[in-house]
């Protein structure tokens, strides 16, 4: 059905901590020094302020980055990651059930795997091949702490998901998976 209404089924929220710490810093920032330099040498606060400006975007960058390559959402039909699109067809619910069973990772583990994981699609040491499956989503790596799934397509394509909850991601995925696969036979 062409007009078949997708209700969401999971989305993995982005935290917004650090950016509302930064975005709160610079306000504060910026507020202490209008109380010395306004009205009388507003020219001054304004260039300061769009310093500080220069200081605090690569720190909202960071979050931007992962809200637009590392977003997941499910509905019935389909899997969202970034910038790509994953019909729920297509994924082996087997490699599912392997991913959901395997050993949590420490976070140790999690962020030596995301600084030594970079998705680059040149033929070095780090370029995608047989060992290397693909980031799902459009970034270079997984981002620092973030945990990463690797589950395989029906026609045996390795995809790496980049995840903040790893045990909330494959559960939501194997039932949609699941509750698609069934709606689908006769």
């Amino acid at each position: 059905m062409k007009g078949a209404s997708k209700i969401m089924q999971y989305e993995e929220k982005t935290p917004k901590t650090w950016s509302g710490i930064c975005i709160i810093a610079y306000l504060a920032g910026i507020g202490y020094m209008a109380l010395d330099t306004i009205p009388d040498e507003i020219g001054l606060w304004l260039g300061l302020c769009a310093l500080f400006l220069l200081v605090l975007l690569p720190c909202l960058a960071v979050p931007a980055s992962k809200f637009i390559y590392n977003r997941i959402q499910i509905d019935t039909q389909t899997l969202r990651v970034g910038r790509e699109c994953i019909t729920l067809a297509d994924i082996d619910p087997n490699s599912i059930r392997e991913a959901s069973q395997a050993v949590l990772p420490t976070a140790a583990h999690r962020y030596t795997e995301s600084i030594n994981g970079i998705n680059a699609s040149g033929q070095g040491q780090h370029g995608n091949g047989p060992s290397n499956p693909r980031l799902v989503g459009g970034g270079w790596g997984v981002p620092m702490g973030m945990d990463n799934v690797v589950i395989c397509t029906r026609n045996g394509e390795q995809l790496r998901f980049a995840t903040r909850d790893r045990v909330a991601f494959l559960t939501a995925l194997l039932q949609a998976v699941t509750a698609h696969t069934e709606t689908r036979r006769p």
